[in-house]
């Protein structure tokens, strides 16, 4: 029979997914599930989002202009602003979500065979999109230890080599929550001169940023990095827009994205009706943040505080995003998380967690780690914790 690619071969599971037919099955005989595996918050979606699309005038579903509708790009121009970063409309692609974004980015700056340095843990997809567009990704490992600040530059330096295109983070960080400061950000800019590299920084979670003594600071806000910079930004998260698939591909090198434009015209347009339900969005009073905001504050002390109560685990407490990296006393944590959902209940509830090991390309790290998402409300999460401690505790006995 004929056979199926290299490529598709090689692409690899989601580490968020891949155990979805196991809680299918735990659904069916009757089991509660606690999702604490995926990123899809419960908040409410804006209602002048969902108002907007309701309300259209539309008489015809037709094709946007392939960068996005003018008018949005224009308040997400607007909207980056307010957050000190100086851009154009014209520095900005619409995507159909961030992932797309990444997909553009890869295919603008990269050949077969090139490499992108990413810190390790990162977002599982960065991998399937760098297979998809046949770039091998580097890591460069960070540990829980110090929860995952960025390592040493000399530890980026030892594997910068000539198929070396650019390095890539995710501010504040999926999965670990971390959020990278500004001096760090200035030490990656001056890697990135030094070696004449691109600096992708993924910055769909940018509100979310917990501690008072912390801001979160772009890497567009580094003048020097006019040529080399290039951001990937989403609704997804910010406005509980996932199914939306809205996002956006921002820089100031004018020949990046002429040639992502490229790619825009050959996909024809971002889908109409999640941009109107964008630009509407992009009209909240600032109180929608700072309740939201707050909102993930107080869940991700819920977590941390349930989490410190269970023996012989490691936890990075984030400072970001709405993810954390938990150690686990096992070997496998997959198969622990599998095991929660086939033989596992208390009172005929149990959680789905993702196992960490799919955000790492480094051979068997991770192994023992597994992501939660804080996106439950904090009654949830407190149940949710007391189940796994439970479930640790009786897989142990094993």
């Amino acid at each position: 029979m004929p056979k199926i690619s290299r490529k598709g071969t090689a692409m690899p599971h989601s580490p968020i997914r891949k155990l979805v037919p196991y809680a299918e099955k735990a659904v069916a005989a009757g089991k509660k599930i606690f999702h604490l595996n995926i990123g899809q918050p419960d908040i409410k979606t804006p209602q002048v989002a969902l108002d907007a699309v309701s309300n259209h005038n539309l008489k015809t579903v037709a094709y946007s202009h392939s960068g996005g509708n003018e008018s949005l790009r224009r308040k997400l121009a607007e909207y980056y602003g307010k957050h000190d970063i100086d851009v154009s409309y014209e520095d900005i692609i619409v995507t159909t979500g961030g992932s797309e974004a990444l997909i553009f980015t890869m295919g603008s700056i990269t050949d077969p065979g090139d490499e992108i340095i990413v810190p390790e843990p990162f977002y599982a997809n960065y991998y399937s999109f760098s297979t998809q567009s046949t770039v091998t990704v580097v890591p460069v490992i960070s540990t829980i230890d110090d929860d995952f600040a960025l390592p040493p530059i000399s530890e980026f330096e030892k594997h910068i080599t000539h198929n070396t295109k650019a390095i890539l983070i995710c501010n504040p960080g999926n999965p670990t929550g971390y959020l990278y400061s500004k001096e760090e950000i200035q030490q990656l800019t001056e890697l990135a001169i030094k070696y004449d590299l691109f600096l992708i920084s993924d910055e769909v979670y940018r509100e979310f940023v917990y501690d008072v003594d912390r801001k979160h600071y772009s890497i567009l806000e580094e003048e020097a990095l006019k040529e080399h910079a290039i951001v990937v930004d989403s609704v997804s998260k910010r406005y509980s827009m996932c199914g939306a698939r809205i996002g956006c591909m921002v820089s100031k090198n004018k020949q990046v994205m002429d040639t992502a434009m490229k790619f825009a015209q050959a996909r024809l347009s971002p889908p109409t009706f999640a941009q109107i339900a964008s630009e509407a969005a992009l009209d909240v009073d600032e109180s929608y943040y700072t309740e939201v905001v707050a909102e993930y504050k107080l869940r991700r002390d819920t977590l941390i505080e349930g989490l410190k109560k269970i023996p012989n685990i490691k936890v990075s407490v984030p400072k970001g995003a709405f993810y954390c990296i938990v150690e686990l006393p096992v070997q496998d944590s997959e198969k622990f998380a599998q095991w929660m959902l086939e033989d596992f209940s208390d009172n005929n509830e149990t959680v789905m967690v993702a196992p960490a090991d799919g955000f790492y390309s480094s051979l068997n790290a991770g192994k023992n780690q597994i992501r939660i998402a804080y996106v439950l409300n904090t009654e949830n999460l407190k149940r949710a914790t007391e189940i796994l401690a439970l479930a640790l505790e009786a897989y142990l006995k094993l």
